[in-house]
């Protein structure tokens, strides 16, 4: 697991306002236009001329000792010396804090947009938060000009993302203006898009490597609603998907498995495969256990292991239909060996975990591993493949 978020950072030549948001470098020769805007990381005590600030690294909380130069400094714990050229912090010198948004080398960016959401998922591993968290919005903007244009892929995530109305378009205009090579997934419960004049604008931002990550958990609106616990939820869902194809964009179908999904697992996918089969993805995901999960978890638990059967039917059911289909957060181990080649490395890297067990088994790295902030409740049934 990767450590994104510190309270142990101690700033140097900084003042309590000095909350802003920073792109890092490791380039001692980075042009001077772009070095005086920028921290540079320095591993082995290096203060190259003309940056911003520099970075650097200690074990301790505070550094004792004077003041050796006018440079602004930044002491992160060790842990943080992953950082690398072109990865973008968040700085917060009055609360002693620094948080990492963004990694070039990762293929798990993702930026929450707003805690709010009109959902209350019984397996919400973000639980909403009804407050006025609009200052995420400026720094999302301030944000995205800084990521590299070379990044792969994007997710926005929320809460809702679409609550933020027209904020939310001005994000995607901005990805598209800035990263229009970069695919952007955005999470979120398709509702807002039963609204034709909202679905025709994200159509007209025209960002070819957008997709919208939906969940619909059952083909019928009684148990979708209560998993949801928002009534009206699943009827402006379908809607909302079925106006995203209208305006030709993509749409992945995401499916949580567990004991209020499980039992009508393959009438879903029949489902799908009858009315939204032009659908380009549908992931078929396990649990996680936080969050709210955590509270629900009588009303959510089934070991992976004990649906295996409905697992493999309605994956190869989804494959067979033509739609392109994954497994995310399930190990090899436990999952039928018919369904490997749709298994993914989904989780991601910052909260990846395995037991000491998986060290020997064969399938390790093609295994996505286990949450890390889901250790508290794993199958019984894992264990190393030794052929």
């Amino acid at each position: 697991m990767i450590n994104l978020s510190s309270q142990r950072a101690h700033y140097i030549n900084f003042t309590s306002t000095d909350v802003d948001i920073f792109r890092v470098s490791t380039n001692k020769k980075r042009p001077t236009p772009l070095r005086n805007k920028e921290l540079y990381v320095s591993h082995n005590g290096e203060t190259p001329e003309g940056f911003m600030g520099y970075v650097r690294f200690s074990q301790h909380h505070k550094m004792s000792g004077q003041r050796t130069s006018n440079h602004r400094e930044i002491f992160l714990p060790t842990e943080f010396d992953y950082l690398d050229d072109g990865d973008i912090i968040r700085v917060d010198p009055l609360r002693g804090s620094a948080r990492v948004l963004y990694r070039k080398n990762s293929q798990h960016n993702s930026f929450l947009l707003t805690e709010r959401c009109n959902h209350y998922c019984l397996m919400c591993s973000q639980p909403p938060k009804n407050v006025d968290d609009s200052w995420i919005v400026d720094e999302i903007k301030t944000l995205i000009p800084l990521i590299s244009p070379e990044t792969r892929e994007i997710g926005l995530t929320g809460g809702e993302p679409t609550l933020l109305g027209n904020d939310f378009l001005q994000i995607l205009k901005l990805m598209q203006a800035y990263l229009p090579r970069t695919g952007v997934h955005v999470l979120t419960n398709g509702r807002k898009f039963s609204e034709t004049k909202f679905c025709e604008k994200i159509g007209e931002v025209g960002h070819q490597g957008l997709m919208f990550g939906i969940p619909l958990y059952a083909d019928v609106s009684t148990l979708h609603n209560y998993i949801v616990q928002a009534e009206g939820a699943f009827d402006e869902t379908v809607r909302g998907i079925l106006n995203l194809h209208k305006y030709k964009q993509k749409i992945e179908i995401r499916i949580v498995l567990h004991k209020q999904t499980i039992p009508r697992l393959r009438s879903l996918v029949e489902y799908i495969c009858r009315n939204l089969v032009f659908v380009d993805h549908v992931a078929l995901m396990g649990l996680e256990v936080t969050g709210f999960t955590k509270a629900n978890l009588p009303q959510l638990w089934i070991d992976p292991h004990d649906y295996n059967r409905e697992l493999k039917e309605a994956a190869l059911f989804l494959e067979s239909a033509g739609i392109n289909t994954s497994i995310y957060n399930l190990q090899h181990c436990i999952i039928d060996k018919n369904i490997w080649h749709l298994a993914r490395a989904s989780i991601s890297d910052w909260k990846t975990g395995y037991l000491d067990e998986c060290k020997h088994c064969s399938r390790l790295h093609q295994c996505g591993g286990l949450f890390e902030t889901g250790m508290s409740k794993i199958s019984e049934h894992i264990k190393p493949i030794l052929s």
